[in-house]
């Protein structure tokens, strides 16, 4: 088939009146590309199948070549180099009817081949530059490597640790996410998306999906409207505030309807009260999945899909393959279809993509930007920022290049698993193990001796489920006993031992929801055989969710949550262990004693009957059997400073509707060290139209402080920050009493009251 491609510059040339990125122009250049448009190309524009990898010269004879050839297919995903990608691109441009070029997607999702921490890990900085600059340079990696899209960030807030998708989002809370929405949604797209080294931002997964019940992955979501926008919709909006390009639907329903056909939730509340431009995905078979969720045939189900406002399927080729037909039978307009196509040809053009459709495709750029040193060293100090200092008893971190130093543990020596869930496009090699940079780290100075202590879990099956897509642990073939025995005569010969626990890799992410949160059993045997040896035992825990650490809080000395820190990850323990950076990491999301507590997270509403006094008080909101309180509550991270805070000042007691409150508080390092500090502010409303919280982030500063030194944070509050949905779903600032909260974590905070006329 030969190309139209040459006279399609020609009318996009003729139809741009001004400059290629103005709206206008924008607009007009789409016009002109549907207007030579059959119906059959319009769908086929909405088509996203997952490539595969191609190995150089077998893309023109795949299936999907073909595909690409008759103009079905919009953009393409899961494929990676520029060698590959420049052959797809080719053929699209080159051999299709009109040439239109194809977007390609990858799930870049916390770095590139230069891995960041897990996004749960890295929300754990609370440092809204570094977490920009992560997505920047995975921006640039990836663009650099032919990607012009990512399916990221992961939006969904989330309280059920047992959901193992909790890794990809950013904890609990609604203003904390909101605010690293913002973040990441500029860090990806930067201010020009027709620069090579940026790429679309893709927010996910809209909506609601981190709410599933039973902490089940892709299962039902079922709540209130009110709860859905003051709690959950807030980071959603606030990437599309940001200017994100792209959303994509959730698996989940909403009211009894699948996101991916919810005309309320794609429609009414996405375009139209929220304003968004941009384009909507389904997620991977999210529209033929609707048949399993019982609302239709494949043709029935992409027929709603498109109604209510979906632009792209993902995989299903649903609307691919029954669209035709259901325009034929009046069941759908080409209208609809011409909306929906309108939309991807938008993305492309603000892509650049029309102008040069081989603009990322450029094997010496992708030589020199990928996997530098430069970028491993920001992953690395983004790793060290997210680690969060759980205990610390008797000092005895930071420990000291003396002596010899016993490492043990199932996760001490596996390289494949520190980049932790979603990296696909991760060197597992060449990532850095704790033992890699411990042994980095002392060199001379001290003495390293290893052993595994035991496998990572007592169940080979569950352990061979955690530690899929490469990240096999080498499943120690001896007895637990031997394996512990080994690792107590280790212990024994040193001054300290440093054993690493928690989840493998894929323990965590999509599909990996699970109903225990405590260590394997295996595992907890070990630290209880090195705790008896009487050596000060060290424990680094790997995780991609909060765990029930109760026993483990109240028998290890010393703990250091390091999540899963990426390429870099060894190098950065290594750096808060031995004391070269001080932990400044704080929870985003809340650890309870017991997996009954759950869901348990900081800005709950009271009841109308409250724990009044210590656990237990028979007749109020409480258990019989463990008190209310989380083992590490929201915002919670230890030091190797001490921080003191003073009381709280208001410059007034009394603010109207259109005054600003200012809130200082003194922060003093009382320790040794110098160290960052992230100093949060919450609110509470006291007295509502609807019940309120009762507490609520409004403000964070991450400051670093010497030691012995006083530094005065202020805050401002408007009356956006007092701000809600009352039950009409109005937004709303009501007068009355309101207490500010300020502190180094949510549970302890200096409390000052004003009221708000």
């Amino acid at each position: 088939m030969k190309s139209l491609y040459p006279l399609l510059c020609i009318v996009l040339l003729a139809s741009c009146n001004g400059p290629v990125q103005k709206q206008a122009g924008i607009d007009a250049r789409v016009d002109s590309v549907l207007s030579l448009m059959t119906l059959e190309e319009k769908i086929g524009q909405l088509n996203l199948p997952s490539a595969g990898q191609f190995t150089t010269g077998a893309a023109a004879n795949s299936d999907i070549a073909k595909k690409i050839e008759q103009g079905q297919v919009g953009g393409l995903f899961n494929i990676k180099r520029v060698a590959a990608i420049r052959e797809m691109q080719q053929i699209a441009v080159e051999k299709s009817r009109l040439g239109i070029p194809l977007m390609f997607g990858m799930d870049v999702i916390h770095g590139y081949e230069s891995v960041f921490p897990i996004p749960l890990g890295l929300s754990c900085s609370w440092d809204m530059e570094l977490i920009e600059r992560s997505a920047r340079i995975a921006a640039t990696e990836a663009s650099a490597d032919g990607i012009n899209w990512t399916f990221s960030p992961m939006l969904d807030l989330s309280r059920d640790p047992r959901w193992g998708r909790i890794s990809e989002g950013n904890g609990e809370d609604t203003y904390l996410s909101s605010q690293i929405a913002k973040a990441m949604v500029r860090g990806y797209q930067g201010d020009d998306l027709t620069a090579n080294n940026t790429i679309m931002s893709c927010v996910k997964h809209y909506a609601l999906y981190g709410a599933a019940e039973a902490g089940r992955d892709y299962n039902t979501t079922d709540m209130s409207r009110y709860r859905m926008y003051n709690e959950y919709f807030p980071p959603y909006k606030a990437a599309v505030d940001a200017g994100a390009g792209s959303i994509m639907a959730s698996f989940n329903e909403i009211d009894g309807v699948p996101a991916t056909a919810n005309k309320w939730l794609l429609t009414d509340v996405l375009r139209k009260q929220w304003g968004f431009k941009g384009f909507v995905v389904s997620d991977y078979t999210g529209v033929s999945e609707m048949i399993a969720h019982g609302i239709g045939d494949l043709q029935t189900v992409s027929a709603r899909a498109v109604q209510a406002g979906l632009d792209m399927d993902m995989v299903s080729e649903g609307l691919l393959t029954t669209l035709k037909k259901s325009v034929d039978e009046k069941k759908i307009t080409e209208a609809e279809i011409t909306e929906a196509c309108r939309r991807i040809l938008k993305a492309k053009f603000q892509l650049g993509l029309f102008d040069d459709p081989y603009k990322y495709c450029n094997e010496e750029r992708a030589k020199a930007e990928v996997f530098t040193a430069a970028n491993r060293a920001e992953a690395r100090k983004a790793a060290a920022e997210s680690f969060v200092l759980l205990k610390n008893e008797g000092n005895i971190l930071p420990i000291k290049k003396a002596g010899t130093i016993a490492v043990i543990g199932p996760l001490a020596n596996t390289r494949e698993n520190m980049t932790g869930t979603w990296s696909v496009a991760a060197r597992f090699s060449e990532s850095i193990s704790l033992m890699d940079g411990l042994t980095k780290a002392v060199g001379n100075s001290a003495k390293l001796v290893y052993a595994r202590g035991s496998n990572l879990h007592e169940d080979a099956a569950i352990e061979e489920r955690a530690t899929m897509f490469g990240k096999s642990l080498n499943r120690d073939k001896r007895s637990a006993e031997d394996m512990r025995t080994e690792a107590v005569r280790i212990a024994r010969s040193a001054d300290i031992v440093v054993v690493a626990i928690g989840e493998a890799a894929e323990m965590s992410g999509e599909a990996s929801s699970i109903t225990n949160l405590e260590l394997p059993q295996t595992q907890r045997e070990l630290l209880k055989a090195l705790l008896q040896t009487g050596k000060p035992v060290v424990a680094v825990l790997f995780t991609g969710r909060p765990l029930v650490l109760k026993w483990e809080n109240e028998n290890i000395p010393a703990m250091l949550n390091v999540w899963f820190g990426g390429s870099e990850a060894g190098d950065a323990i290594a750096d808060v262990l031995f004391g070269l950076v001080n932990p400044s990491g704080k929870l985003t999301t809340t650890f309870p004693q017991n997996v009954g507590q759950i869901p348990l997270y900081y800005a709950h509403k009271n009841t109308g009957r409250p724990l009044s006094g210590p656990w237990f008080q028979k007749f109020q909101s409480n258990y019989i059997d463990v008190s209310n309180e989380p083992v590490y509550p929201f915002g919670f991270g230890l030091s190797y400073s001490t921080f003191m805070y003073s009381d709280v000042k208001l410059d007034k007691t009394t603010i109207n509707q259109s005054e600003t409150l200012t809130v200082t508080i003194d922060v003093t390092n009382a320790g040794q060290y110098d160290g960052a500090e992230v100093v949060q502010l919450y609110v509470r409303d006291w007295v509502g139209s609807v019940t309120r919280p009762v507490k609520e982030l409004r403000g964070f500063k991450k400051v670093m402080i010497r030691a012995g030194e006083t530094k005065t944070i202020t805050f401002q509050l408007t009356k956006e920050d007092l701000s809600f949905y009352n039950y009409d779903l109005n937004w709303v600032a009501e007068p009355g009493e309101f207490s500010v909260l300020v502190g180094g974590n949510s549970r302890d905070v200096k409390e000052a009251k004003f009221t708000l006329q």
